[in-house]
């Protein structure tokens, strides 16, 4: 026999094997592989899947045993997705990063009733319905994974990373009992397709609890909390050691699929993602309505603590996945589906002092220093105080008893002080009247909650953040620029300004402590790589206050070229879309300042370029907003709005009445519809071909 036997199990299946009938099987040869293997697939969904362990550990370890044996025996018969080869396998050197075929996106939070109602509004305009239907499931406090199946077997597993690349985790994800190797129904037909599916990986609070008692026996450090303790497992290099500790998945989503047919709303589709063998909530629904929305979290917020993990809200995604598509993606995270976190926890604890730190920007922020306290499942020393007014209105002193909160379940903060059990030494905070890194003065704007540090870019603090935030990747993209290698250069007075990294030399990056000839070599050969980029690159890379990523494109897209964008004034800024007001004046405050001149001069000169570009309001569809629905035949969707947007035209997920046309392919479905109800111009693919050329 060879290893073209297919077997019919998963870890989802309970197929008609049972432990009488693997007794009548003879002790050696391949059947006795494909039915062991049957039923430890089986004891491992009853164990970890459905919490319901149906026989001994004792005699699960002997079956478990007895099958290591037999692939010893016959090496032939060892299948990728047998229940063996979850104990690890070889250390990695690292992780590879993968890039996903589809975007993990983020969601956006809710954190009250009020903006619960606010986004099923949205909803409810936007589509032009009266009530929407919702599915709507936990939120779970773990990470963000993405599997792929091939032919219904598991050939790779990686993180969220960025949301477009992540990293290659998938022998440890091998080793985690409750994810299934091999997808098969029921009755164990094996789902013959490729497959991505979306999920978390956690850690129960049981196992955790276990884990940091075997850290303390070890005389190890713990970990914090569940979380953590999944984290650092899930991204060991060494899967062997994920092997001992028990993680948990659980899917949430279907990511993507050639199957053509499959069910057309959420809801369905975790059904199918169950049926398959997946492991999936079972705290889930489909609610109609805000209120059942609400209703559906302060069921959740009641059963929080008595649940076996850890959430941090709920998930409310519009359930008809057409209605989806419709609604689109707003920045990186969709705008059908919202995340309701629950409020934050909060305990008390002693404010020790109040420092003041300089952010990138020049912000000056203070900080509280606080006696250590467990609070959200982490120990807090630190938390913010965000601003001189926030602390008046506050009034919090240092001495002070304080009520410490983490905001969202992530970022620390003081919310108040006991004003009762305040001591009679508790001392105000003053703002300083000078940077406490640099000595510069610090000015407040008028309309600014901020004080700033004037130092700009010769403050160390804004200095070495300047220069991480313009070697970025999504800047200028300087590979091997980290936070040590900033540090060391800013300290050794080789960079004062982002222009001094093109006039670094071999004998400069040599010369620093633990930095060889080939590593130096790799940095300056990046440096030089680098000096080819893109407007938006470049104009993202300056560190313009409130100017992101998806800004610094549009300002590309609409001067074209950087000359125009410096000499513009607030009112001509305005007229680039997503810009406002409070953009275009941190904008023309930038330009006004001659050292951030300077360094740009300093750039340029130095060998930094890009491709100009044609200046969009000169473009022959300019101001033109285009949807495209149904399949085109003769060029894919992303060519569509690629050749679109390169003629001026701005492309929409969405039908309304500033749409001006809507191309339609082949099986168009409800923006046809909205399209033809509005009066809206709508062209066949024949006549968008004919558009573009002829533009």
């Amino acid at each position: 026999m060879t290893n073209e036997i297919a077997y019919k199990t998963s870890a989802g299946v309970c197929n008609d094997i049972d432990k009488q009938e693997i007794n009548r099987v003879p002790s050696g040869g391949s059947e006795r592989i494909v039915q062991l293997r049957a039923l430890i697939d089986r004891y491992n969904y009853q164990y970890y899947v459905q919490d319901q362990p149906t026989v001994a550990d004792a005699e699960y370890d002997g079956l478990f045993r007895e099958l290591q044996t037999l692939e010893g025996r016959y090496p032939e018969l060892l299948l990728s997705d047998s229940p063996t080869q979850r104990v690890g396998s070889a250390p990695l050197k690292s992780f590879v990063e993968v890039s996903h075929q589809t975007p993990m996106l983020s969601l956006n939070n809710a954190f009250s009733s009020d903006e619960v109602r606010a986004f099923d509004k949205r909803i409810r305009e936007t589509l032009g319905l009266d009530t929407v239907e919702y599915a709507v499931e936990l939120k779970f406090d773990g990470l963000a994974i993405n599997l792929s199946y091939r032919n219904g077997i598991f050939v790779q597993g990686a993180t969220r990373g960025d949301g477009s690349t992540g990293e290659d985790v998938t022998e440890n994800l091998r080793t985690i009992r409750s994810l299934p190797l091999r997808l098969a129904d029921a009755l164990g037909h094996v789902f013959n397709a490729d497959i991505e599916v979306r999920g978390e990986v956690l850690m129960s609070t049981r196992d955790f609890e276990i884990l940091n008692a075997q850290q303390l026996i070890k005389g190890e450090k713990a970990f914090v909390n569940p979380r953590n303790a999944a984290a650092g497992s899930l991204r060991q290099l060494d899967s062997s050691i994920t092997a001992q500790r028990r993680l948990s998945f659980y899917a949430y989503a279907i990511g993507g699929c050639t199957v053509v047919d499959l069910p057309d709303c959420q809801s369905a589709q975790m059904d199918l993602l169950q049926h398959w063998g997946m492991p999936v909530a079972t705290f889930r629904r489909v609610v109609t309505g805000v209120d059942g929305l609400l209703e559906f979290y302060r069921e959740m917020g009641a059963q929080r603590a008595t649940l076996p993990f850890g959430i941090d809200g709920v998930v409310y995604k519009v359930n008809d996945l057409a209605l989806q598509r419709q609604l689109g993606f707003v920045a990186r995270a969709p705008r059908f589906a919202i995340a309701h976190k629950f409020p934050a926890e909060e305990a008390l604890t002693t404010l020790l002092d109040i420092d003041v730190q300089v952010g990138r920007t020049g912000a000056l922020t203070p900080v509280a220093r606080l006696a250590p306290v467990f609070v959200g499942g982490v120990t807090v020393t630190n938390a913010t105080l965000h601003n001189e007014d926030e602390i008046r209105r506050k009034d919090v002193r240092v001495g002070d008893t304080v009520i410490v909160r983490r905001a969202g379940d992530v970022i620390p903060e003081v919310v108040a002080s006991v004003k009762a059990q305040r001591c009679a030494d508790a001392q105000e905070f003053i703002m300083p009247l000078v940077c406490p890194v640099c000595g510069s003065h610090v000015t407040r704007e008028l309309d600014e909650s901020a004080w700033r540090c004037t130092g700009g870019l010769f403050c160390p603090a804004q200095r070495k953040q300047a220069l991480l935030h313009f070697a970025s990747r999504r800047a200028m993209n300087i590979d091997g620029l980290g936070d040590k290698l900033v540090d060391q250069l800013v300290e050794a007075h080789l960079l004062h300004t982002p222009a001094d990294l093109y006039r670094l030399n071999m004998e400069h990056v040599a010369s620093l402590a633990r930095m060889g000839e080939k590593s130096a070599s790799n940095l300056l050969d990046a440096i030089a790589q680098s000096r080819k980029t893109t407007l938006a690159r470049f104009i993202f890379s300056l560190g313009i206050r409130n100017v992101g990523e998806s800004t610094a494109k549009d300002l590309a897209r609409h001067f074209g070229n950087l000359d125009s964008l410096m000499a513009a004034d607030a009112e001509c800024l305005q007229q680039v879309q997503e810009v406002g007001p409070v953009v275009a004046t941190s904008m023309v405050n930038f330009f006004a300042e001659s050292h951030n001149l300077e360094v740009i001069k300093q750039l340029r000169t130095l060998g930094v370029f890009w491709t100009e570009q044609t200046v969009q309001r000169d473009l022959p569809l300019a101001g033109k907003t285009f949807v495209l629905t149904g399949t085109l035949a003769s060029l894919s969707r992303i060519d569509a709005q690629t050749a679109l947007e390169a003629m001026g035209a701005r492309v929409s997920g969405s039908v309304s009445k500033k749409t001006d046309y809507v191309v339609a392919g082949v099986e168009s479905g409800s923006k046809l519809e909205k399209a033809r109800q509005l009066n809206i111009n709508v062209l066949t693919e024949d006549e968008f071909i004919k558009l573009i050329k002829g533009t």
